[in-house]
């Protein structure tokens, strides 16, 4: 059976970067590698659109998130988090870790976060040093307004403005310096298109001046180590080479496309999605604001999403995602980022208009697809 990963992570690697990675490994300490990782770190800025330094760590994006508290915040201080899915849960569970005080925005499953409501614990509570959210949420196929929420933390000196963007960068239009954002966090098995095993994190002046006065512990995650070593072009531990050469190979790619060609291909197979899903009866699980990262459809009424996820990988070998937590069985979702294309996303609806036609679920064949396929073939 012929294997599709349609996950919203990790998700599919070209043959280019496959091949890329396939090279006689190099040494970490060894010029070339230098030179390659001087350009990585260049390339990097390029798509996270700033001048700030963005550190390349041995990491998934779980380990840049935990870096991002340890670094630049001490036990006692405030934080905001907005939690609207299970991303924006970590961000609590990892601030607490480190001592942080936590107050949460709840945000309904679904929905995206008022950015009133962001503005209205700042002015209550003036000593929160840092507001974290995500820009996708993968868990909900929600993407928050984080533009609008960086103008309101800019008006604020000594707040910071943390953004998990792991399933975001390179799907749609995030300008880091240009909307305020102090911290970014991405990772290397999303948009990117390589396995998992990297980490980034964009860094601003403001936040490196926080984390001046920063008390916790840090070893391994110890980003002004990682800042030293960036100036000398290397990572300050081992690197992870074949990783980063694979990188190397995939930004490369991204910029010959350009990022207004991503955005706009990640858009059109996102909505593709979408709308071959209502055409079929279902609904997109976002009550407003979908990502274009990857769309969470509601299992009809009366079925197990679980199942629809299992009977797409075992019947059809198309690896796609359940639901998590509250949504286990409830939704299942199929990523519209990285090296997807266009007969990937019909490959998908032609999938689950199968297992669901094998379910019992009256639908005529072909009814989504036609959809899909109408919205792809517009230029």
């Amino acid at each position: 059976m012929k294997r599709y990963l349609l996950a919203p992570g990790p998700t599919q690697v070209s043959p280019e970067v496959l091949l890329a990675m396939a090279q006689p490994i190099l040494h970490h300490r060894a010029p070339e590698f230098q030179t390659l990782f001087k350009r990585v770190t260049e390339d990097i800025k390029w798509l996270y659109q700033t001048q700030n330094d963005v550190l390349i760590l041995a990491s998934t994006g779980t380990g840049g998130m935990d870096g991002s508290v340890s670094n630049f915040f001490s036990p006692g201080d405030h934080a905001l988090v907005v939690n609207g899915g299970k991303f924006g849960e970590r961000w609590t569970k990892i601030c607490k870790a480190y001592g942080v005080i936590v107050e949460e925005i709840m945000v309904e499953w679904g929905h995206v976060v008022n950015p009133n409501q962001i503005t209205a614990a700042l002015q209550k509570d003036p000593s929160i040093k840092g507001v974290f959210v995500q820009a996708s949420e993968t868990s909900t196929g929600v993407a928050h307004p984080i533009r609008e929420i960086g103008e309101i933390v800019k008006a604020y000196p000594g707040c910071l403005m943390v953004v998990d963007a792991v399933s975001a960068l390179g799907v749609f239009d995030i300008q880091t310096d240009g909307w305020g954002i102090d911290i970014m966090v991405a990772g290397s098995q999303k948009a990117l298109a390589l396995p998992p095993g990297l980490s980034f994190v964009s860094i601003s002046p403001k936040a490196w001046a926080q984390g001046e006065k920063a008390k916790n512990a840090k070893f391994y995650f110890n980003f002004k180590k990682e800042k030293d070593a960036l100036a000398t072009n290397q990572t300050a531990f081992t690197a992870p080479v074949s990783l980063i050469v694979g990188l190397d190979q995939s930004l490369k790619m991204m910029k010959e496309e350009g990022l207004a060609n991503i955005f706009a291909r990640s858009a059109k197979l996102a909505l593709a999605t979408r709308e071959a899903m209502k055409a079929i009866g279902l609904k997109p699980y976002p009550k407003e604001c979908p990502s274009d990262s990857v769309t969470a459809i509601e299992a009809p009424e009366g079925y197990d999403g679980e199942k629809i996820y299992k009977d797409l990988r075992v019947k059809y070998g198309i690896t796609a995602a359940g639901g998590q937590d509250q949504l286990k069985g409830k939704v299942f979702r199929i990523a519209n980022m990285g090296y997807i294309d266009t007969f990937d996303i019909i490959i998908a609806v032609a999938a689950v208009e199968m297992v669901l036609k094998g379910m019992g679920h009256p639908l005529k064949l072909g009814t989504g697809v036609g959809v899909a396929q109408e919205i792809l073939l517009k230029k």
